[in-house]
This record gives structure tokens, sequence and C-alpha cells, in this order.
């Protein structure tokens, strides 16, 4: 969720409010956590936040996985507010706000271990996941809830795969617990998910 967590391309927007960033490039912040925003219509938004030192000892694939929760989380929370405000449906709200709580709680987590592995993090999501929050930018009521719940179904079903593969093989212990931590808050998303999409279609 963190969502988003999900596999995320690195890219070139900021992060949302609250919202965790990875590093693809060199660009450094906070990982989906805490951060002040300044939200756009389409999601995007400045993020402040800690970093890591330039040096890390983690593997690549580690590096990786927590370079693609963080921004995932950032996206996640940065949809999220967009839904508490632009959905037309309550239960949309509803799973919006859960969402921007959730994720915004585990990116500060994550934000902190990588920090303590000396990784940089970015502050911008993916360009996949820019693209996605520019769509739903453009879209109000119904379509909104339909299409918001459709990527968040989506995107949850990659989260809960990443995690999954995270929490058995990470090599540092730190980040496999973090995994194994935080799955089953994803797979409960996941649920609530669709749940919630069914109540909009």
């Amino acid at each position: 969720m963190v969502a988003a967590f999900a596999c995320r391309q690195p890219g070139e927007v900021n992060a949302g409010a609250a919202g965790t960033t990875e590093t693809s490039t060199t660009s450094t912040s906070g990982t989906d956590t805490s951060g002040t925003t300044t939200t756009s219509t389409a999601a995007s938004a400045t993020t402040t936040g800690s970093t890591g030192g330039t040096v890390s000892n983690m593997s690549a694939e580690d590096k990786e996985f927590v370079i693609k929760a963080a921004q995932g989380g950032m996206f996640e929370v940065a949809l999220g507010k967009m839904a508490v405000s632009k959905a037309a449906s309550a239960d949309v709200k509803t799973f919006g706000s859960r969402m921007v709580t959730d994720h915004s709680k585990a990116n500060d987590e994550l934000k902190q271990i990588a920090i303590i592995k000396g990784l940089d993090v970015p502050a911008v999501v993916g360009r996949e996941d820019q693209k996605t929050a520019d769509e739903l930018s453009k879209t109000y009521g119904t379509d909104f809830d339909k299409a918001y719940m459709r990527d968040m179904v989506e995107d949850h079903e990659k989260d809960v795969k990443e995690f999954e593969k995270a929490s058995k093989n990470a090599k540092d212990a730190d980040i496999r617990n973090w995994a194994t931590k935080i799955l089953p808050t994803l797979q409960e998303h996941l649920r609530m998910a669709k749940d919630t999409q069914m109540k909009v279609r």
C-alpha cells in the first residue's frame, strides 16, 4: 500500500503529502511518509523528508524493493487524498482515507529504515503512477469512483505479490521483517478494494 507499495518505475512526479518516495534517479526525500504537500489536481505534491546517505550495503534486490515500496506508498497516499476530496461514494471516500492513514504510517517506518541503512529515497512517484494520477484528476463523480477502485484493486494485487516475495527473500533482516509486518495490511486493503469496487460498479 505502501502502495502503493506497488511495483513502480522511478519517475518524475512530486510526492503526495505524507507520501513515500522512491529513488530511481538521484532525487532524495522521505519515503512515503509524512511530508508536507502541496497537492495539485493530479495528486502531485512536494514532499520534504529525511533521507539516508548516499552509500548503502543493501543488496540490489533489497534496494529495488525499498524504492518501489516507497514510491508505491507515496502514490497510495496521494490518490487516497484525491479520493477523499473527489469521490462521490461515501465508501470510496472511506477507503481513500484508510489508504492515507495506513500508507503514511508504513511510509514513515520505511523511511526510518532507509535512513539507518544509508539509502536515499526519491521525492517523486514513477511515471506510470503519475500518468494514472493525472488521468484520475480529470474524472469526477461515479466515473472517478469506478476508475479509482479499479486502479486500487490492480495496484494492491501487485503490492501483495511484491511484499510476499520480500517477506521471504529479502536479504536484509530489517527489510524482510518490515515487509512481513506490512503484508497483512496490504492483503486487507486488497479485500477492501474489491468489496468497495463491487459497490460502485
